[in-house]
């Protein structure tokens, strides 16, 4: 029977580092294996990428639209960074972008209806790939694990001094 590769460890785990060490390089080598399947799936399916889907989701939870610079911030990422991807999704009439009445320097960004129906594609089979890829944790664990992850989160706010937003 042929076993599928093995998702290798971020730095090969480290075997002699402290404990927390090695729980952060397999919670960047889990990351980074989800993140390339969804990658592939996007890539895949729609001709898209990551940071594409990732502005048609903010955008998608933005239902009155965003300033670039909102949604750079919401991104984490430099307005440089956001503005030629804007560009090419107002190009394909993904997202329309329009300047703000009361600072005509500033533009918003919006959903076109083509935008928000062609995500909503994207959602949907994201959901499923996720789905596909946690499937071997049943409920009760992924749940266990998410609010792990959530005390995690807390813990890093407070050592960094910032705010967690939610659970």
């Amino acid at each position: 029977m042929n076993r599928p590769a093995a998702i290798p460890e971020k730095h090969g785990g480290a075997p002699g580092e402290r404990l927390s060490v090695r729980v952060w390089l397999r919670l960047l080598s889990c990351t980074m294996a989800i993140e390339k399947e969804v990658q592939r799936g996007l890539a895949g399916a729609f001709g898209t990428t990551l940071p594409r889907f990732d502005i048609l989701a903010a955008l998608e939870r933005a239902p009155g639209g965003m300033t670039m610079g909102e949604l750079s911030r919401a991104l984490l990422v430099s307005n440089g960074n956001v503005t030629g991807l804007v560009r090419g999704l107002a190009a394909e009439g993904m997202v329309e972008v329009a300047p703000l009445p009361s600072d005509r320097r500033a533009t918003r960004v919006r959903l076109t209806p083509a935008g928000a129906a062609r995500f909503a594609a994207m959602a949907a089979a994201h959901h499923d790939w996720i789905d596909a890829l946690l499937g071997g944790l049943g409920e009760e664990e992924r749940r266990d694990l998410h609010a792990r992850l959530g005390r995690l989160k807390h813990s890093l706010a407070t050592a960094t001094g910032a705010a967690a937003d939610g659970p």
